[in-house]
């Protein structure tokens, strides 16, 4: 399927460069009687970040053609429209596809990707012979009785792996046993509509307050892993169902958010939920070579009734924000704002977070921001200036005293 057999070790940017896909059959999942429910048709990349005795490796490799369907895929229940494609590869490795659908759409909720690090061709030297998992939300959707098309590219962020999906042709809930004729292209297939001589506004919406300042921490086996305090707010840009441009501004209400996480030795989440919002989810790493602790991660699942689509999903994972040293806390007073992509800002407001080497509820010692250093800096500079003035003044009036008692002469 997804590339020639042999390619599994080629860079990542050729496999990107190059996502073709191979004659092999297409993936199937068929029920009790043998009538196909799934089918799907698609290449994969996949780039994964693991520990080895030498430090940190980057394994990159595509979905070979010896992939297959397991038999733990399935078309669903009567009384359940939720069902799954489930593939496996390699030396223990999975890609599943979880999907749903309502009266008029269908589409893929989840990617997950399971990998096992005991794999000496894919993670040469790896330090763990765990088995790691991984899930993303998906923009993969369609109508029903339609295939989903999409010949670009798209990616998938999970925490330590990116997923590179390419030239996918897919579809759940068959009617007849095979593709449709009728197919749903998606947003990245479709030409880019002229420009507007004057673009619409975007649709005024209130500016909320300051968000409230709220305590969270996530513990494991081992005790804390992640402790913050911080106030936080959500800023979206997204299509109305009027078509037009809306932004929208949401404080996280501390009495009304619920949160959780994960702990493990490499990364600390921090997972937030409320009503509306599905998930909030804040990815803290360990990098072991540089002893540096940051954001790396950030995902948000969020409803919008007056969307055009009211489920508005968003992932980044290679940022490199909050940054501190292992052990110690990172602390920034002032407003941050850290844009996660292109439609998704997060407003960070009295940042005290400190991840991975807490000693139970406390602070370690505390990293400023340089938002923080700038802003000590004005009153310095601004005091300075007014004392070098009084200075000036002061020399100068001096002077000018001497100089009008050396105009007279002693009777």
């Amino acid at each position: 399927m997804a590339a020639p057999g042999g390619a599994w070790r080629r860079p990542l940017l050729l496999l990107l460069a190059g996502l073709v896909h191979s004659a092999s059959a297409v993936f199937t999942v068929k029920d009790g009687n043998g009538t196909a429910c799934i089918m799907a048709d698609f290449s994969a990349a996949f780039e994964i970040s693991y520990d080895s005795r030498s430090g940190t490796k980057n394994a990159t490799f595509s979905l070979p053609a010896s992939a297959r369907v397991l038999n733990s895929s399935s078309c669903g229940t009567a009384n359940a429209s939720d069902s799954s494609l489930v593939i496996a590869f390699g030396g223990g490795h999975t890609l599943s596809f979880s999907f749903t659908r309502n009266a008029t759409r269908y589409g893929v909720r989840l990617v997950t990707l399971v990998y096992n690090l005991s794999d000496t061709e894919l993670f040469p030297g790896a330090s763990s012979k765990e088995v790691k998992s991984g899930a993303s939300a998906t923009d993969i959707r369609a109508d029903l009785d339609t295939k989903y098309r999409c010949v670009s590219s798209s990616q998938l962020h999970l925490p330590n792996a990116t997923i590179t999906l390419g030239n996918a042709t897919i579809q759940a809930y068959l009617a007849n046993s095979s593709f449709s004729q009728q197919e749903t292209r998606c947003e990245r297939d479709k030409p880019s509509p002229p420009t507007p001589t004057a673009a619409p506004a975007p649709t005024p919406t209130p500016t909320p307050g300051s968000p409230a300042v709220s305590r969270y921490n996530v513990s494991g086996s081992n005790g804390t892993c992640l402790l913050a305090r911080m106030a936080l707010q959500l800023n979206v840009t997204y299509r109305t169902k009027g078509n037009t441009t809306a932004t929208s501004g949401l404080n996280i209400d501390p009495n009304k958010t619920a949160f959780g996480g994960r702990c493990s030795a490499r990364l600390a989440t921090l997972e937030l939920h409320a009503e509306g919002l599905g998930l909030l989810a804040l990815h803290f790493v360990l990098n072991t070579t540089s002893s540096r602790v940051f954001l790396q991660g950030v995902q948000l699942t969020i409803t919008l009734p007056d969307a055009r689509d009211p489920t508005f999903k968003a992932a980044n994972n290679s940022l490199r924000a909050l940054q501190a040293a292992a052990g110690n806390s990172y602390r920034c007073n002032s407003e941050q704002r850290l844009q996660v992509t292109e439609a998704f800002a997060l407003n960070m407001f009295q940042v005290w977070v400190q991840a991975f080497r807490v000693d139970g509820d406390k602070f370690g010692p505390v990293e400023e921001c340089q938002l923080d250093e700038n802003s000590m800096l004005i009153p310095i500079a601004v005091g300075g200036a007014l004392a070098g003035l009084v200075l000036i003044v002061l020399i100068a009036y001096l002077v000018g005293r001497k100089r009008s008692h050396a105009g007279y002469q002693t009777i």
